[in-house]
């Protein structure tokens, strides 16, 4: 691959993938550094990306009956203290504001890191009846989480998210709505990102703080670490209960809700970047990029040219895809080299023999492979040739997953695993706590999920030999 790469200022990945990644988000222009670590700028290409999975995710959820609200960002530190686990899970991650213009607070105020205790202390208030649920609220945001190691959309202090809160008379219907969310995103990852998941529930040791069940979606990436890429939390009627949230039943009867939560962050285009990117930079799947195919004009100084390609654009965008046109005095092989960088799906070139000829040649990102296209027929064929990325890009991620999935009957045989092919270590458990830290500690394994499809491996656990019932996957993850 190293030998085929046309853009040397990045790293390549077999030599180092963590400055690969590094690379690619900072030569693609996705990000920039600020002057406070931890806090990323977010260029308009990488807002672009984030733009096309908030346009998709928003028009779900409001499908599914969901509504956008906001919520502060900041949350008294009496609030934040009102559920136990969840002020713990959080504490270290915590940022204070103590000072408001030039006096000092009365009481410290959190810069939300998650926003479950707003939304409870609002349903305090506005939550009577059984008529009032489900209450189904989402908001678009930024967070903040004081993290000690900090990369670029992996691992910020400050990130963009979405995070849906529902409010319900039943277990049974917030039960049901963790779960239908956590399908949404399995379906962006998998239809949108071109990133096959898999689906599970997380131990005890790995639920997010404060839930009954957090269900997640975890993908692999190149180098074969997993990447949790959305949760789902299913909370019972524990901060209904801290927070006093009650209403009248059918039969008049004053009772707790039951409420759940969900997020997708902008965490997900790290996940792009690691699940397709290549030596030459990103590969975007054609769903998501902000250009779906550039136009490059070939001898474009010769009569004519420029205005097929501008006629050629037109077409393009006329039906409905997202097309721009190269017309800057760089050189061919720089144009190439750059778009390829920044992962356009297909590059268009238009030339005075393509004329001529009543045709286009289109080189796909994925594959490198060139196609003459018949002007006649550019609209169905840039399509055609769209849809192809898009579902080779997944089975290619498909394939790395699949292969890279082991099945291990002892801690020895799992690190060995592991450290020769990385992926994900399938064994059984026994649900210990025990059992689980133990396999980090010998193998360096955190669990990834408790899969929704189990099979049957063996009759015991492999950690400690005693009866085991579910199967789990083990991995590295980031």
């Amino acid at each position: 691959m190293a030998k085929d790469k046309k853009v040397e200022q990045i790293t390549d990945m077999e030599e180092d993938f963590a400055q690969w990644f590094t690379d690619v988000c900072i030569k693609a222009e996705l990000v920039d550094y600020s002057g406070i670590k931890g806090l990323f700028i977010l260029r308009p290409y990488g807002y672009a990306i984030w733009e096309n999975i908030q346009q998709y995710l928003d028009k779900r959820f409001k499908e599914l009956g969901h509504e956008n609200v906001s919520m502060p960002l900041l949350i008294p530190e009496s609030l934040l203290q009102k559920e136990k686990d969840h002020v713990e899970g959080f504490a270290p991650e915590c940022a204070w504001v103590t000072i408001g213009g030039s006096e000092e607070l009365p009481e410290r105020l959190c810069i939300r890191p998650t926003s479950e205790t707003l939304f409870c202390d609002h349903w305090s208030h506005v939550v009577h009846s059984w008529r009032d649920l489900p209450m189904k609220y989402n908001q678009w945001c930024s967070v903040l989480r004081w993290e000690k190691t900090t990369r670029p959309f992996l691992r910020g202090r400050e990130f963009l998210w979405q995070e849906g809160h529902t409010i319900h008379a039943t277990e049974e219907e917030a039960r049901e709505e963790t779960l239908q969310m956590l399908e949404v995103y399995a379906d962006c990852c998998e239809d949108v990102l071109a990133m096959p998941v898999i689906r599970g529930d997380k131990t005890d040791k790995e639920k997010f703080a404060g839930a009954e069940n957090t269900y997640t979606i975890e993908c692999m990436m190149h180098d074969h670490k997993a990447l949790q890429s959305g949760t789902s939390h299913y909370f019972g009627d524990g901060f209904a209960k801290a927070f006093n949230i009650t209403f009248s039943n059918k039969e008049n009867q004053l009772c707790h809700p039951y409420e759940t939560s969900w997020g997708m962050s902008t965490r997900i285009i790290g996940g792009i970047i690691m699940t397709h990117g290549d030596n030459s930079g990103l590969v975007l799947p054609p769903k998501v990029a902000p250009i779906q195919a550039i136009v490059v004009p070939v001898a474009q100084q010769k009569e004519g040219v420029l205005d097929a390609a501008y006629a050629l654009l037109n077409r393009l965008q006329k039906a409905g895809i997202r097309a721009k046109i190269d017309d800057s005095s760089n050189s061919m092989g720089w144009k190439c080299s750059q778009w390829e960088m920044k992962g356009v799906p297909l590059r268009i070139e238009l030339g005075p023999r393509d004329i001529e000829s009543n045709v286009c040649v289109a080189v796909r990102r994925d594959s490198g492979e060139k196609i003459t296209v018949s002007l006649d027929t550019l609209e169905s064929s840039v399509t055609e040739l769209l849809d192809a990325v898009q579902e080779g890009l997944y089975n290619k991620a498909k394939e790395n997953l699949d292969s890279h999935i082991f099945e291990a009957h002892s801690v020895e045989e799992a690190k060995k695993l592991q450290e020769e092919n990385g992926g994900f270590i399938k064994t059984m458990w026994c649900g210990s706590l025990e059992c689980e830290e133990r396999m980090k500690e010998e193998a360096g394994m955190s669990s990834r999920c408790i899969p929704f499809q189990q099979e049957h491996l063996d009759d015991v656990c492999p950690i400690c030999g005693k009866p085991a019932t579910k199967m789990i996957y083990w991995g590295v993850a980031y």
